[in-house]
């Protein structure tokens, strides 16, 4: 949809970001907004985006952080399309991904490098269950210069990720957190 403007000025404004509001539902809607202000309020962050799929958030979160030629270390445990999405697709884009057992937290120092551009597990691996160890991997990412990013889908509310210290968070909200999937 689009949205009605008060005047060409307001129009102007919104597009030029001189005035928050809504322009284009492609880029900003705001049923999309109050999900996004109540995860990232769920989760005690400071934004959230709501996207298509865990899987596309997923994504989103190693590009941000990742170009050609850069690599990021990931813990063996965890779902098998991110496993493909992560050895596959990613990797056809120059990106590299470092799968450690996370059983020994050093194993994410030791696979990292000066191209390495963030860590990522589950925290509770799907099919495994067991538990990261989010903490001693975020103070070694912390002293690596790295940021951590965790997939919480099976433990929102249960589990707070950023405190422990991860920087990033990501769900599939189609499982616990909206129970429709």
């Amino acid at each position: 949809t689009s949205y009605q403007f008060d005047s060409t000025e307001h129009a102007e404004n919104l597009f030029a970001l001189k005035e928050l509001g809504n322009i284009y539902s492609r880029i900003m809607n705001p049923t999309c907004d109050v999900m996004e202000q109540r995860v990232a309020a769920l989760e005690g962050g400071v934004a959230a985006l709501a996207l298509a799929s865990g899987q596309a958030a997923s994504t989103f979160a190693i590009l941000n952080l990742c170009k050609a030629g850069d690599n990021f270390v990931c813990s063996t445990d965890i779902y098998g399309g991110t496993w493909n999405l992560f050895q596959n697709t990613l990797k056809d884009l120059g990106i590299e991904c470092r799968f450690v057992d996370p059983a020994d937290p050093e194993n994410f120092r030791k696979a990292t490098d000066d191209k390495t551009r963030c860590y990522y597990a589950e925290t509770l691996p799907n099919p495994k269950l067991h538990v990261f160890p989010i903490k001693e991997v975020a103070d070694i990412g912390r002293a690596e210069g790295v940021p951590l990013i965790m997939d919480n889908t099976a433990a929102p509310i249960l589990c707070k990720p950023l405190e422990h210290g991860a920087a990033v968070v990501i769900y599939s909200a189609t499982k616990y957190m909206g129970g429709h999937g």
